[in-house]
């Protein structure tokens, strides 16, 4: 009895050996599978995506290799914990450690991608309109807090973690918050809305509703900054900037702006000569853009004098007011000196006849 007891314990010694060897051999073969996909497959894809134009699948590779070689090794500790036969009370917790470790890898990898591919469309805003510099960091944003939200949804899930009533309480949570911040967060959507419409940009000419003219020094998420002629910086929610008109002097084509300097004069007055006197003067005038050319324009016959209209494109319309300054003063002299009369508005007073005077008005 006690020799079969011997051959039995040997064996079963010899047994546990031979486990224990087997999930060392699937840990070592692993590493060398990682070396193998690190130094040589990874290496030949390198080189295919190097004869491409553009860096972004260089860029996919590079952060690749990593998480690749960390995910087989995990799956070669995996693989060797369930050949070693591990506790079943010490198991689930290998598998739960390897498992975050796996989501933190790859975590990284997803955020780094994800972060290139946007910058990528944002240098080319023609393939996705919405996505452009003055976007991006809000798309960063979006995209990092949904990456590490699935990620820290998935971890908890190894760790057999139920959040069923987390996310319940999350939901009764976001819907309180919306009631009560629901001015805060009108302002951010529109504040989103305008980043991706792009009905302005930091350094436009902008005139609001009320009458405010300035120019854009900030767009932020809740709210639009302008700062005026007068050096005064208005702050307007965005909410109120979605639901407003919204003249953009800058918009349009081109940033020119075009001024008009409106002068009247005596109906005896020689038009062609005001006409060349003023078309003259608009193209002298160094402020003033030669493309488009000026233009001088007969508009009507007012009720004390022939109106005239000179029209003149300038580079910016910050500029406008000093162009107008210099038309109107070279304007004024030149029909001074050409003895063409700028008239007042006159009104003739005719009496057809008098009262007439009675002795007890002489009383």
């Amino acid at each position: 009895m006690d020799g079969w007891q011997d051959t039995i314990e040997f064996y079963a010694a010899y047994a546990g050996e031979s486990v224990f060897l087997q999930a060392g051999v699937v840990i070592v073969f692993s590493w060398a599978l990682a070396i193998l996909l690190d130094r040589v497959i990874i290496a030949t894809v390198k080189r295919f995506t190097a004869k491409s134009d553009t860096r972004f699948d260089d860029q996919i590779v590079e952060h690749l290799h990593k998480p690749l070689t960390v995910s087989i090794l995990l799956l070669g500790l995996v693989s060797a914990s369930i050949i070693a036969n591990l506790a079943e009370n010490f198991r689930p917790t290998v598998f739960s450690i390897l498992a975050t470790i796996a989501m933190v890898v790859w975590t990284q990898f997803f955020l780094k991608v994800t972060k290139i591919a946007l910058q990528t469309y944002a240098n080319h805003p023609e393939h996705v309109p919405i996505l452009h510099q003055k976007t991006l960091p809000l798309f960063e944003n979006i995209a990092f807090i949904l990456i590490l939200g699935l990620s820290i949804y998935f971890i908890f899930v190894s760790w057999n973690v139920d959040m069923t009533a987390w996310l319940a309480s999350a939901g009764i949570v976001g819907i309180a918050v919306g009631f009560a911040a629901k001015d805060t967060l009108a302002n951010l959507f529109s504040g989103v809305f305008i980043m991706a419409d792009a009905p302005y940009k930091i350094g436009d000419f902008v005139v609001l509703d009320g009458g405010e003219r300035g120019e854009i020094t900030r767009i932020g998420i809740r709210s639009t900054r302008m700062l005026t002629r007068d050096d005064i910086e208005v702050t307007v929610p965005n909410a109120v900037m979605g639901n407003t008109k919204i003249i953009n002097e800058s918009g349009g084509r081109h940033e020119k702006f075009r001024v008009r300097v409106q002068v009247g004069v005596a109906y005896d007055s020689d038009i062609d000569k005001v006409r060349d006197i003023l078309q003259t003067i608009g193209e002298q005038d160094p402020a003033t853009c030669g493309d488009p050319e000026p233009r001088v324009r007969f508009r009507r016959f007012g009720p004390s004098a022939l109106e005239y209209e000179l029209l003149c494109w300038i580079d910016q319309p910050v500029l406008r007011g000093r162009v107008l300054d210099s038309l109107n003063s070279t304007v004024y002299k030149t029909f001074r000196a050409e003895g063409i009369e700028i008239p007042y508005s006159k009104h003739d007073v005719y009496i057809k006849s008098l009262p007439t005077r009675t002795a007890e008005d002489e009383d």
